[in-house]
């Protein structure tokens, strides 16, 4: 059962222990007392601010386990920080999968940082885990789809309307990338249970995948340039950097354009016209 009055008092004092500029946001004025505002937890978490409210004042419903790992997520918490809410609202913390679970707080400081930088944290088979405002702004908001479909590789041999972000003399290059990556992943972790159930549901549901796994070629993520067509400001090249955590194979994906460059300046206008969206959706 859900311990509410312990849940209310946890998250309340994670709440306040945490400047908005730990977590990404604006540091703003007239702040009556330490920490997060309860509409700023909700907003990081996706969560209605009245939702999030009743769970502080001990009269909400059992949170489920999803809203549990976004909340962690939005509170910065630790693993063992993150297991002990998983508690007190009646859950056993999630024991599988774990790369898709929890991020640590450092690595999400890090994203945070990246304000003006299209960023996001994936695992090694393609999951995407976190994403800056940039990120959303450049690739769209993955946060809200069903596990599965936040692998991108799952999405480009399954949804063809995720390569429409990328320029069309890339797609047989990046295609292959993915591929490749898996190839050598799967090659180097046989005994791992995530890689051969990615691999088995591709093989079964995409004949582009079965044809180029069949290939054999092998290469690592690293990094690399892609052209990404935005809907709004048109084409952006972009240079990915690769970047490795320390622990569960996270990695850290940063992309920039060329300063002076053309691309540089509608990632600008992109990130000028995301502020602007942030602060109407605030009024």
């Amino acid at each position: 059962m859900t311990d509410r009055t312990e849940l209310a008092d946890f998250l309340s004092r994670c709440r306040a222990r945490l400047a908005p500029t730990d977590v990404g946001l604006a540091p703003g004025t007239r702040r009556r007392t330490p920490g997060l505002r309860r509409e700023e937890v909700a907003q990081l978490a996706g969560l209605s601010v009245d939702y999030y409210a009743r769970l502080e004042q001990a009269r909400g419903p059992q949170p489920s386990p999803q809203l549990l790992v976004a909340l962690a997520r939005a509170l910065r918490l630790t693993e063992d920080e993150r297991n002990h809410l998983f508690h007190l609202a009646g859950h056993e913390p999630p024991r599988t999968r774990r790369t898709l679970t929890h991020l640590q707080p450092a690595l999400l400081l890090i994203l945070d940082r990246l304000h003006d930088t299209p960023a996001q944290v994936v695992s090694r088979l393609g999951d995407v885990l976190a994403q800056n405002r940039m990120a959303v702004a450049l690739f769209g908001d993955r946060s809200q789809l069903p596990p599965r479909e936040r692998n991108v590789i799952w999405q480009w041999f399954t949804d063809p309307t995720s390569r429409e972000r990328f320029a069309g003399a890339e797609h047989d290059e990046l295609a292959r990338s993915h591929v490749a990556n898996l190839r050598a992943i799967r090659a180097a972790q046989p005994d791992d249970p995530e890689a051969a159930e990615l691999v088995d549901e591709l093989l079964a549901v995409s004949e582009e995948f079965a044809r180029m796994w069949a290939r054999h070629e092998v290469a690592r993520r690293r990094d690399g340039r892609k052209t990404v067509l935005h809907p709004v400001v048109g084409p952006i090249e972009v240079d990915c950097e690769v970047l490795c955590g320390a622990r569960d194979g996270q990695l850290l994906l940063v992309y920039t354009a060329r300063p002076g460059s053309e691309s540089a300046g509608r990632l600008e206008l992109l990130r000028v016209l995301g502020s602007q969206q942030m602060t109407e959706s605030r009024l």
